[in-house]
């Protein structure tokens, strides 16, 4: 029968189990550990954890006879129950401390990651070759182009260029309530659904775990069918309108052409070599532009992979990187996912889409929920946790550089050139957010201030000396000297402290 191989609930396609590399194969039984406590250390959102327990359901149902499933308190007490002191392979995990939990235990044996791309050691070598410091996607991403031919023709980049995105910054159509765009795949629940449910409510009315936000129905793939059936929805009816409208916002479409596959991926339902391989033959096939697919593979062999990568080359203590010393405590309105408690319809708009979803896309994450959080001088751990904690797709080693490096700017520019956050107006350009809003973009002071226009200008005020040095932020700073109205923004700003913009 062969070594019992642990797979974990974020491990759930076919290839964790393929042989080779020191795979256990497709005879070995399987051992699946359903750990309550996991969901006691966290308040997390109900729609993930529901997400999770179903995925790893549907797992066992069609692993059948081949696993043995366990449900415990512990990671620990379930192997213990699954294998005794016997030996177990497991691959990789994608959290130090998920590693540091399979690390002490004896007879574990620590298989290669899975999932990725790129083999850890591969892209150590890599980033050790280029000084170890400032690693640029934009360099990485052509190297993984290159070296799995990836969107190439012969050793030039498909369509000429490496970086389409000047193609794919477009603004909303005017006028429009949502993307002339085909639906998106959305799962029918089952019995597993219902049974995942009735658990959460059981653990809930017995106090064992808290959630935050709103759960069902099931928006997500959790099975390897739905996924597929998910990734082939959209490259072949949205990829060719995913790329020009891909960073623009609007209040009643959150979907926009979005390929809602991040949690499939993380789940490991599906591989990204499939996913842009997909997205390449639809290119060659003439379904797709160029534009659209290359923002697609971007996202996917380009920041998912970098993100990875750069969890693990960082090493454990970058998560507590906090370079602008930010230490304000996050509110309870944000904690709460209260959407009702915001005036600023833009963020209310994204809170609410959190709340009921788990979801939103980048934008919204990066330049909405994660610009706030900046200019308001939040702990950004405390911001890494939130992130992980309320979205469906996100995972520690997602969100400690997306949050750490890229949203708060934590690590001093390890990852980034500069600060991601702005004024009113580039919400005002990318979204109908603003329309109907009780703030105005262009307004710095007053009661219609919009909290982002004034939080962005006390954010630069607060962090000048480190930020006119900056060769993308220096124009913006001198700014700075032509606000005659600054004293009574600031004052402003102080008086609005944590409360809901």
């Amino acid at each position: 029968m062969g070594t019992p191989h642990w797979l974990f609930g974020d491990q759930l396609g076919p290839h964790f189990l393929e042989a080779g590399d020191g795979g256990p194969g497709r005879d070995a039984p399987v051992v699946m550990i359903e750990a309550r406590s996991v969901f006691r250390r966290r308040r997390f959102h109900r729609a993930k954890a529901h997400l999770v327990l179903s995925a790893m359901r549907h797992r066992a149902v069609e692993l059948g006879d081949r696993v043995r499933y366990i449900r415990a308190e512990t990671y620990r007490e379930g192997l213990r129950e699954a294998v005794g002191d016997g030996p177990v392979t497991v691959h990789h995990p994608t959290s130090y401390a998920a590693l540091r939990l399979v690390r002490s235990m004896e007879a574990v044996t620590v298989l290669p990651a899975r999932g990725f791309l790129v083999p850890l050691g591969d892209f150590r070598a890599w980033a050790d070759g280029h000084g170890g410091q400032r690693l640029r996607q934009e360099d990485f991403y052509r190297w993984v182009r290159r070296g799995h031919q990836l969107l190439m023709d012969g050793d030039q980049p498909a369509g000429g260029r490496w970086n389409h995105d000047h193609d794919n910054r477009e603004p909303p159509p005017r006028g429009a309530r949502a993307l002339d765009a085909p639906r998106p795949y959305r799962p029918r629940e089952d019995g597993i659904d219902e049974e995942v449910r009735h658990d959460l409510d059981r653990w809930e009315r017995e106090g064992a775990v808290s959630f935050v936000g709103r759960d069902g129905p099931r928006r997500f793939p959790a099975s390897r069918r739905e996924a597929l059936a998910a990734l082939r929805r959209f490259t072949e009816h949205r990829l060719a309108g995913f790329g020009p409208y891909e960073d623009a916002m609007l209040a009643a479409d959150p979907v926009m052409s979005h390929s809602l596959l991040s949690s499939s991926l993380n789940l490991g339902l599906l591989h990204p070599a499939e996913c842009v391989e997909r997205a390449e033959d639809a290119w060659r096939a003439g379904r797709a532009p160029v534009n659209s697919v290359e923002g697609f593979v971007r996202q996917i062999a380009g920041w998912r992979e970098y993100v990875w990568q750069l969890y693990w080359y960082f090493g454990e203590d970058y998560r507590h990187s906090n370079a602008l010393r930010h230490r304000a405590p996050l509110p309870r309105w944000f904690l709460d996912l209260d959407a009702d408690a915001v005036t600023a319809r833009c963020l209310a708009t994204v809170l609410g889409q959190v709340r009921d979803t788990g979801w939103t896309h980048h934008i919204p994450r990066l330049m909405l929920l994660g610009s706030h959080a900046l200019q308001r001088g939040w702990d950004p751990e405390a911001v890494t946790d939130w992130f992980h904690r309320c979205f469906v797709d996100g995972y520690d080693w997602v969100m400690v550089p997306n949050v750490v490096g890229m949203s708060q700017y934590a690590d001093g520019g390890r990852m980034t050139t500069k600060p991601y956050t702005s004024g009113g107006a580039y919400v005002h350009r990318m979204s109908d957010l603003c329309g109907g809003c009780a703030y105005r973009p262009e307004e710095r002071v007053g009661e219609r201030a919009c909290p982002y226009t004034a939080g962005y200008w006390a954010f630069l005020h607060r962090h000048r000396d480190r930020l006119e040095h900056n060769p993308r932020m220096s124009q913006p700073v001198r700014g700075l000297d032509r606000l005659k109205d600054l004293e009574e923004l600031l004052d402003q700003e102080r008086q609005r402290g944590d409360a809901a913009p």
